[in-house]
């Protein structure tokens, strides 16, 4: 069965994530993976998080994919210790020091594209040694995925939607260098996403360029070609965005799934796909592009702007005070940006996932207005929300 593998941030975006169809999910605990900034899941919420995947069918991966100092082989074995005996799904990650503890314990394990596995000979060496799945190498084409597929028993993922890097598979030195702060570490501090001027040094003379974003990728979309992907035969499909905001997980696993859905049924074409990738611009995004699949990228890979161009943003309106399961309206404490009549409306929180409604009528002190700048407001909705639930209106960045 092909499997979207979806990216979590927190108790939230995984309730989210699920709701949306993702049929596995992937976090790191705080610490020892590629995400550092990234909240990720509490050791202590582990158990439960993992009972709570798994009664929706969905399966669990955690990521210890840094590479492991000496002085982190105890932690290192005690998180995996408790991945164990929390019944996770995989371990992702290519340290040796990780893989020989997950072997030792017998706990599967998913080599991570950190290695860089691109092509079939790396890949049995990996399946001898025990893999039960290959992240692939971004670098990787469409005829060469196909081909590695052809040689390799073992589950074979790659990545379909979000943010590359410059260097091979983010194997980079850039915010090392100048910040101390390793990308191998999970501490990327992404300069390349800044604009730069090139300079020759002896004669002193500088470059123009038409595009100073000269470090700095498009993101990977993959919505145009998902099913010329599916026909690689890969297992797992992999959404990157581990730091990215619920509605970002909960817009692009909805588009992928739905795509998905519709490539077995024979009824995707270029009008569902250009509909879908017009829902994924909507949410965080550095503009697309189709990465390596089609062969090295040229000059339309490179973004043209620093930071996100994504067509919607959202503001904080306040917080939910109580909501009526009968009569299906949410009580809303409005404490900045006013609520208007027609207003877009995300609702999210802990248990509550992401829920997203229109204000179809609004009313505050129990009579029917056109918006609320203060105080109390309260609105019909179809899904159940939760007090002390986050409530955001939703703009075009236009508007």
């Amino acid at each position: 069965m092909l499997e979207i593998l979806a990216p979590v941030r927190d108790r939230a975006t995984l309730v989210a994530a699920i709701d949306s169809g993702a049929d596995s999910v992937y976090f790191g605990l705080g610490e020892l993976n590629m995400r550092a900034s990234s909240k990720g899941i509490k050791m202590s919420e582990l158990e439960e998080v993992v009972e709570y995947a798994h009664q929706r069918n969905v399966k669990v991966y955690v990521t210890l994919n840094v590479i492991i100092y000496e002085n982190e082989l105890k932690r290192c074995d005690e998180i995996l210790l408790k991945c164990k005996k929390a019944n996770i799904d995989a371990i992702i990650c290519w340290d040796f020091a990780v893989i020989e503890k997950c072997k030792k314990i017998e706990i599967p394990f998913h080599i991570s594209t950190q290695a860089s596995i691109s092509n079939s000979r790396a890949a049995k060496f990996y399946e001898n040694l025990g893999a039960s799945c290959i992240v692939l190498a971004r670098e990787c084409t469409l005829k060469q995925i196909e081909q590695i597929r052809k040689k390799i028993k073992t589950k074979l993922e790659i990545f379909i939607h979000g943010a590359m890097c410059v260097s091979i598979s983010g194997r980079c030195f850039i915010s090392q260098f100048l910040n101390c702060k390793s990308a191998n570490r999970g501490e990327c501090l992404q300069p390349c996403r800044r604009e730069y001027i090139v300079k020759d040094k002896e004669t002193g003379y500088e470059l123009e360029l038409q595009n100073h974003f000269v470090m700095s990728p498009k993101d990977l979309c993959t919505l145009g070609i998902i099913d010329k992907i599916i026909e690689t035969g890969v297992d797992i499909l992999k959404i990157e965005g581990r730091s990215r905001s619920i509605e970002y997980v909960k817009t692009v696993v909805a588009a992928y799934k739905k795509a998905i859905n519709l490539v077995s049924e024979g009824k995707y074409n270029k009008e569902i796909a250009d509909y879908l990738i017009s829902n994924v611009s909507k949410v965080y995004n550095r503009e697309f592009s189709d990465g390596f699949l089609f062969g090295m990228p040229g000059n339309e890979a490179w973004a043209r702007v620093d930071g996100n161009i994504s067509e919607e943003k959202k503001e904080y309106v306040g917080k939910v005070v109580n909501y009526y399961p009968k009569s299906r309206v949410v009580y809303v404490n409005v404490i900045s940006n006013n609520l208007q009549l027609g207003d877009k409306i995300y609702i999210q929180g802990k248990t509550t996932g992401l829920v997203e409604t229109i204000i179809n009528e609004l009313r505050s002190d129990d009579k029917i207005v056109k918006n609320v700048e203060r105080g109390e407001a309260t609105f019909p909705i179809n899904n159940k929300v939760r007090p002390n639930d986050l409530v955001f209106r939703v703009r075009s960045k236009n508007f």
